[in-house]
């Protein structure tokens, strides 16, 4: 009964999604992405002789998570072809030339027929979701295949609906993964309680990205001409409400502070209004150069791609998305030991909270708030900026522990629970 009301959701959704491509550029390439994919997927897969890995992410961000174990798994599964799908385009439409995987498409909606003709085609040999991707239909067709199934990164809270009294359908998704790597251990625990045993503590392998990241950063020589020597704050991933808050603390502050903003989507309106809000001299890095640069306190991004590398000149960070949208990414700026600022609603990330409660992250909900805190940090951050560097290098080494469970599943063979790590 529960997966009848399952896929009829999953048409109503597709359905708004068709209407609303006649007026939203990302509707249109949810649908656009996904037409005729069964033709396209036959000339890519038929007469394939290679293993077929699958790693699946809703968008951008759990791609970024899951790229260390799709790295891992290239050298040391090198016989394996990799696909790599997206539910959002705007994972799809960044990543869409990744070199690392051989397949790289949008996942059809979940519907049976579509997971039935997807996996019959690709036919693969594992499959990984990242976080929290969890589809009924996929799921139930990669189990009826005897494929090993993992979900890793994965975080659970008790308000899920996995741990209601009403969510059987949902807990039963979960007997479909042969194992769940976790990020910590009230994950573990909330499994355990409805008995979902196949279950490891790995931690999150965003650490290992940022490590790898910040390991290989690049030189951008505007960001440093802009820098200047000066005390730099850099914003990363803002949203109007991020800019609610910060034009005022920006046109209030009164000590020499240089700028980095770095919207997480680029309208060229939104921009030119936020620079018009602002007291002090502004540009657009598409706009300027090294030579001219200097003369602005205020730098605006507009490009995609460019701020895991820009936190390298920062003492200071905001993370936007945590008044309304979702906490980006804040371990991208916590592995260049800056102290980071965001908005109230961080307690879904879990990394967020513990750089928190470490004293090396500051949430605040208004322009007060975040003078006081930015305040404090400006006379001295040495202390937070510390905790931040050692807190990313403490958490690395997931990947290696997804990897242990990858070893059982393919180069053993073994249909059994992977039990090693289970607390």
């Amino acid at each position: 009964m529960f997966s009848g009301f399952y896929n009829t959701g999953i048409f109503v959704f597709q359905q708004f999604v068709r209407l609303a491509a006649s007026v939203s550029p990302k509707a249109r390439k949810w649908v656009d992405g996904r037409r005729d994919w069964t033709t396209k997927l036959h000339q890519q897969f038929d007469g394939n002789k290679q293993s077929i890995a699958w790693f699946h992410a809703a968008s951008l961000g759990e791609f970024e998570q899951g790229r260390p174990v799709i790295e891992a798994f290239r050298t040391q599964y090198p016989d394996y072809k990799i696909l790599l799908t997206f539910f959002s385009p705007s994972g799809y439409e960044v990543r869409k030339n990744y070199e690392g995987a051989d397949y790289i498409i949008y996942l059809p909606a979940d519907t049976p027929g579509n997971a039935r003709q997807f996996v019959a085609i690709v036919k693969p040999s594992i499959a990984f979701f990242i976080k929290y991707e969890f589809w009924y239909n996929y799921l139930r067709e990669l189990k009826q295949a005897n494929v090993a199934v993992i979900s890793f990164s994965a975080i659970f809270r008790p308000d899920q609906l996995f741990f209601k009294p009403w969510g059987s359908f949902y807990r039963n998704l979960l007997r479909y993964f042969d194992h769940i790597l976790v990020q910590n251990q009230e994950s573990v625990d909330l499994l355990k309680s409805i008995d979902i045993t196949q279950v490891t503590r790995a931690g999150d392998t965003r650490f290992d990205r940022v490590a790898q990241v910040a390991a290989a950063k690049k030189e951008i020589p505007v960001a440093a001409a802009f820098k200047n020597s000066k005390p730099l704050l850099v914003v990363g991933s803002a949203w109007p409400e991020d800019m609610d808050v910060l034009i005022p603390f920006l046109n209030a502050f009164d000590k020499p502070l240089k700028v980095i903003i770095a919207p997480h989507e680029i309208h060229d309106a939104e921009i030119e209004r936020w620079r018009a809000q602002l007291i002090k001299p502004s540009v657009r890095f598409s706009q300027t150069d090294e030579a001219s640069v200097t003369q602005a306190d205020i730098l605006f991004i507009d490009n995609v791609g460019m701020l895991t590398s820009l936190y390298q000149y920062g003492e200071f960070a905001y993370i936007g998305g945590a008044f309304k949208q979702g906490l980006h990414n804040s371990l991208e700026a916590a592995t260049f030991g800056v102290p980071v600022f965001f908005g109230p609603d961080y307690a879904k990330y879990q990394e967020a909270v513990d750089l928190v409660n470490e004293g090396a992250a500051f949430p605040i909900s208004s322009t007060t708030e975040l003078s006081i805190a930015f305040s404090r940090q400006y006379t001295d951050s040495s202390e937070a900026a510390q905790i931040s560097r050692n807190y990313v290098l403490r958490n690395i080494g997931a990947t290696g522990k997804v990897m242990d469970v990858v070893k059982f599943f393919l180069n053993t063979g073994n249909t059994a629970k992977f039990t090693e790590r289970t607390t």
